[in-house]
């Protein structure tokens, strides 16, 4: 970055920091704000009538009891809950060739699967302690399986909080990184911030109350600050996509997926339209992104573009840990890249066709990379063979909509792999002179260290250049983040174990013998049976000192503990889950990279030697990388150079301009 430049701008003084920043929520896009709103309006008018029923009735009313369907409608049209959308929308032929921003109409039959701003989906009927609303833990003193449930803040500091993290021998830290960058691409689900009862206001950050939308975490400790509990806001209900008699499910709070399901690169380019617009760089008429018109690397390279004091990316995360800002930055530049290429290549393309040929080329980068070169890693090559397959074309039939259990439970399987460690690397890939190793909670939300200190290098050469933590039964989650973890909305240090287990109660998850039973493995039924599961006999005991009843264990924990399939980074219930979810991601998607008519048989042959390796290369001042970027590497021995990492040639979307293009 020219010194010119840093002396135009006071925008960032010292006083930048993560508290500073906490005043910029993790903002939802208003089309997802005005569902959500509609969503809270309607399950709030049930729950309100769902009381007066009981008082007058003195027992619980379950809403078919007490509604007619064509009330429940009324209600739903009244809340603004707007109806599903007609199949007949998605026959119009523009729709071909390029996926919508919103993943509406990917599935001609059904538009709204897969689509931003709809339910996750359920594989296994949600479990509320009310039938409908209220989740577990909520009225305390209710027995489960004849006890009651333990508080997640205790199991997290007795059975889940780690001082310390051994390292990996096999994958480097960008194997954790891109499983917290790919999950972004797939669910997002925003909390509630305020009540919808009329009148009503509750304050989340100081009440012990479960009063919605406020489910506080008991403590007991420092983190529970003075009033003995952590904030916990709940998250966001969902409309219901339909109903009828069939479909009493949708009488139950769901929650709401506020992004696109699809692995189509989404992080990049965003779920709305206005988002993709504020992200375009419209005005140059080259099919390029925005770029920050304020700061740019030493070698002239550009960043995301600002919103306040924050980058700006198609996902609103984007500025919570450095690594997540450096990865989305890789691909703002590979986007800008391709687009420049392209039109070299087809000078007659309009700005469009080159913004959506290149926007189709950077989604199919994003399944390659996730297909290819990650999940057979986190589940293992049996389980990636026994869940997900050969690609057999696309099917119709299957729901490509991310499912509650995974986007809540396992995939957050990565919350155990965390290192307390961010690792800044000098081009010898030592520490860093000047740039030093910090602290994971110093890298929250710190979008002006990359901009002072160095550019993106010095954290890439971290992740590709550093072992990832290993995971084990009796090391878990590493104390930065269940002690020191930086929420935008709660101006304290939060637990993030506690706050997931919550998270899975809050969405009515089922426990772990449920979603063992639905994977066909065995139930854990005795200490003896779990001590199989677990291998770790001191882990196996406190679990079940604390939960007294197997069936009551929360799934998140149970997969998080289980003993690792060889070759994998999971236990067997996990790989099942992750597994059975990226198989619907590709075989429900109508714009998968090998899907018939998509891409040319030789343009997918260019497409296939992409690489993170590559990316790197093209789009930052690394010179020598591992041909595998996910597995470790000594340096330099184990490096090549650039030279040697196999490119795509874009000449394979060369087109005559008869053809021309939008």
């Amino acid at each position: 970055m020219g010194q010119h430049q840093f002396n135009k701008t006071n925008r960032w003084r010292k006083t930048s920091s993560a508290t500073h920043l906490l005043t910029f929520l993790r903002q939802t896009e208003p089309e997802t704000r005005e569902i959500y709103r509609a969503a809270e309006v309607f399950q709030t008018t049930l729950q309100v009538l769902k009381t007066r029923a009981k008082q007058r009735y003195k027992r619980e009313v379950m809403t078919p009891e007490l509604l007619s369907w064509e009330d429940v409608e009324r209600i739903a049209e009244l809340s603004k809950c707007l109806p599903a959308t007609h199949p007949d929308v998605c026959q119009h032929s523009h729709l071909n060739k390029y996926r919508t921003i919103s993943g509406l109409c990917n599935n001609r039959q059904n538009p709204l699967w897969g689509a931003a701003n709809t339910p996750l989906v359920r594989w296994l009927p949600a479990e509320y302690e009310d039938g409908e609303r209220e989740p577990k833990g909520w009225n305390r003193g209710q027995l489960h399986n004849g006890v009651q449930l333990p508080s997640p803040r205790e199991i997290s500091k007795k059975i889940l909080s780690s001082s310390s993290k051994t390292e990996e021998d096999t994958y480097s830290q960008l194997l954790v990184e891109w499983g917290q960058y790919i999950g972004h691409d797939i669910s997002f689900t925003p909390q509630s911030t305020g009540s919808a009862a009329p009148g009503s206001s509750v304050d989340c950050l100081n009440t012990c109350q479960n009063v919605h939308p406020c489910f506080p975490i008991e403590g007991g400790d420092v983190l529970s600050g003075g009033q003995g509990c952590m904030p916990f806001y709940r998250s966001t209900p969902a409309c219901p996509v339909k109903l009828g008699p069939d479909s009493s499910e949708n009488l139950q709070r769901q929650q709401l997926n506020s992004i696109t399901s699809f692995i189509d690169a989404s992080v990049v380019y965003g779920h709305t339209s206005k988002l993709e617009s504020f992200l375009r760089d419209l005005s140059g008429l080259n099919g390029k992104l925005a770029v920050n018109t304020l700061f740019e690397d030493p070698k002239g390279r550009p960043y995301l573009p600002f919103r306040v004091d924050c980058f700006r990316a198609g996902d609103s995360r984007v500025n919570e840990v450095m690594t997540l800002i450096t990865l989305h930055t890789l691909w703002l530049r590979e986007h800008n890249r391709i687009a420049e290429v392209l039109k070299q290549i087809n000078a007659h393309w309009s700005p469009e066709t080159i913004y959506q040929e290149t926007r189709k080329i950077i989604g199919a980068l994003h399944q390659i990379i996730t297909m290819r070169d990650y999940v057979p890693k986190i589940i293992g090559k049996e389980s990636f063979e026994q869940y997900i397959g050969p690609y057999g074309g696309y099917d119709p039939t299957v729901d490509p909509s991310a499912s509650n259990v995974f986007a809540t439970a396992a995939f957050r399987f990565g919350h155990a792999t965390i290192s307390p460690i961010l690792r800044r690397l000098n081009e010898s890939f030592q520490e860093h002179e000047l740039f030093r190793h910090l602290r994971l909670h110093n890298t929250f939300f710190s979008p002006w260290r990359i901009v002072k200190e160095g550019g993106i290098e010095p954290v890439l050469r971290g992740i590709i250049g550093s072992a990832a933590p290993a995971i084990g039964a009796n090391s878990l989650v590493a104390e930065e983040v269940t002690e020191r973890l930086v929420v935008l909305n709660v101006p304290q240090y939060v637990d993030l174990a506690s706050l997931n287990l919550q998270r899975g109660r809050d969405h009515a998850l089922p426990g772990y013998n449920s979603w063992r039973a639905f994977c066909g493995l065995n139930s854990i039924k005795t200490l003896d049976d779990l001590k199989e599961v677990v291998r770790d006999h001191r882990v196996a005991e406190n679990i079940l000192e604390l939960y007294k009843h197997p069936d009551n264990i929360d799934v998140w924990l149970g997969g998080l503990v289980e003993n690792l399939l060889p070759g994998s980074r999971t236990g067997p219930l996990f790989a099942c889950l992750i597994g059975k979810q990226m198989k619907t991601l590709r075989d429900g998607d109508r714009f998968w990279w090998e899907a018939e008519g998509v891409f040319t048989e030789q343009q997918k042959s260019e497409l296939f030697k992409a690489s993170v390796s590559r990316i790197i290369c093209d789009n930052s001042d690394i010179k020598e990388v591992p041909a595998d970027s996910f597995r470790i590497s000594k340096f330099p021995s184990d490096y090549v150079t650039c030279g040697h990492i196999p490119s795509m040639n874009l000449e394979a979307w060369r087109e005559e301009e008869s053809r021309g293009g939008l």
